[in-house]
């Protein structure tokens, strides 16, 4: 930290701060970098892994509690909004609003960094009281935009045009809007006026990671491998546009003896998506582990004694990641394998296409489905250490490059001194 820099008590806003989404992992590396320039972070949620004394929960903030979701759910199905709802969505915006004001009262907060709220309606009445308390105290605000509302087909049909153009997001002069791709700061602008600034993901590349410890020995044993068997691993949730059949499909045919390992629960999008995973892996006779159990947070251990691993126990041990999405906001499973030297197969989703690909990194493409070349170049990769150890390695330099720390550091710097002026 420059001495000169004058440090800032800051509050991060979301509906949740836990689990392994990238917007709380994302949330987590910016958190690192300010607090080590200096700055004090706190957290307002619904729920938040953070320390107590720095977290403020406010249980209507959660996108799944119970009036919330009700919301949502009448929202994103009708074409005409029934009047109760307009009320309820009211009540629990100036609940909220009023909570926020102790948040930052309490916390003595001088800027609100606000996470995914005021893009994506998952939580009206949060993205409305946002909006609403930013227009009438004019606090500083850094919006940290992961997907907008307009790139996902669920939210087209709706009855709250006038809320989601009020507040997903607001045009308000205390706010700095931030992207994480091309593609959000084009359309933010021609949709809204709104000009952004745009940070990638990030991952702490001039630290690369430490090498697996004892802990992680019985890990390949404990994932039910069999010695000769390759580890390939699927480190996502199973959602539909994670498109986990292509992966399925990807091992089916590749004639190798091999594991798929899928490290997160179905979570907030349902289970018929997992049955349909489960049935087409039995379909093509690919034996495919659903981990959630055993992959959490944090190390420990289950209620029956086993041993439960965190995703970053299990890249080391991985001999393939496989990253079949249709559509990603960024994608930080593609950082997350590149930091862990491993090769990626990828669909070529148009983030990947735009932003990523041209940087010129390395890896196994297919586009929209497997190919007999996709099998080809896998099964290559699989068997020539030498190509596999020169292409991981020319990725993680080029991510050192352009998705660093330091990367971040300087725009957030960047973001400090356009809301209060140069230290």
């Amino acid at each position: 930290m420059h001495h000169l820099e004058a440090a800032h008590r800051i509050g991060f806003v979301s509906t949740r701060f836990s689990g392994t989404d990238g917007v709380t992992l994302e949330t987590e590396k910016w958190a690192a970098v300010l607090e080590r320039d200096g700055h004090t972070c706190c957290y307002f949620a619904g729920d938040s892994n953070q320390a107590a004394e720095r977290s403020y929960t406010l249980p209507e903030a959660l996108f799944n509690h119970p009036d919330i979701e009700a919301i949502y759910t009448h929202a994103f199905s009708q074409r005409l909004r029934d009047q109760a709802i307009t009320v309820k969505i009211h009540q629990i915006k100036d609940h909220i609003k009023k909570h926020l004001g102790f948040f930052v009262r309490d916390f003595d907060l001088e800027l609100l960094i606000v996470e995914n709220a005021l893009a994506i309606p998952l939580n009206i009445p949060l993205g409305l009281a946002l909006t609403e308390f930013i227009a009438e105290t004019g606090i500083p605000t850094i919006a940290h935009h992961h997907d907008f509302f307009w790139e996902r087909k669920r939210f087209l049909v709706n009855c709250v045009w006038d809320y989601l153009n009020m507040a997903f997001p607001p045009h308000l002069p205390p706010i700095r809007h931030v992207v994480i791709n091309t593609s959000g700061a084009n359309q933010l602008s021609l949709r809204t006026g709104i000009s952004s600034m745009l940070i990638a993901n990030v991952m702490d590349f001039e630290h690369p990671p430490q090498p697996p410890d004892e802990f992680t020995a019985s890990l390949r044993r404990d994932l039910g491998l069999e010695p000769d068997e390759l580890l390939i691993l699927q480190p996502t949730r199973v959602v539909q546009r994670k498109g986990i059949e292509h992966a399925i499909e990807l091992v089916s045919r590749l004639g190798m003896k091999a594991r798929l390992v899928i490290s997160h629960a179905s979570g907030d999008e349902g289970y018929e998506y997992e049955k349909r995973v489960r049935d087409f892996a039995r379909l093509l006779e690919v034996p495919v582990n659903f981990v959630s159990e055993i992959i959490r947070e944090t190390r420990g251990l289950t209620a029956d004694g086993r041993k439960v691993y965190t995703l970053w126990d299990v890249y080391p041990y991985a001999d393939l990641v496989t990253y079949p999405s249709t559509i990603e906001g960024f994608g930080n499973a593609f950082l997350e394998a590149v930091y862990f030297h491993q090769p990626i197969v990828v669909n070529n989703y148009s983030i990947f296409a735009t932003d990523i690909k041209p940087k010129g990194f390395r890896v196994i493409e297919f586009d929209g489905y497997i190919t007999d070349d996709t099998i080809y170049n896998t099964r290559f990769i699989l068997e020539h250490p030498q190509t596999r150890q020169e292409m991981t390695r020319h990725n993680y330099r080029l991510a050192s490059q352009h998705y660093s720390y330091a990367m971040l550091d300087r725009r957030l710097r960047t973001l400090l001194a356009e809301c209060f002026g140069e230290p």
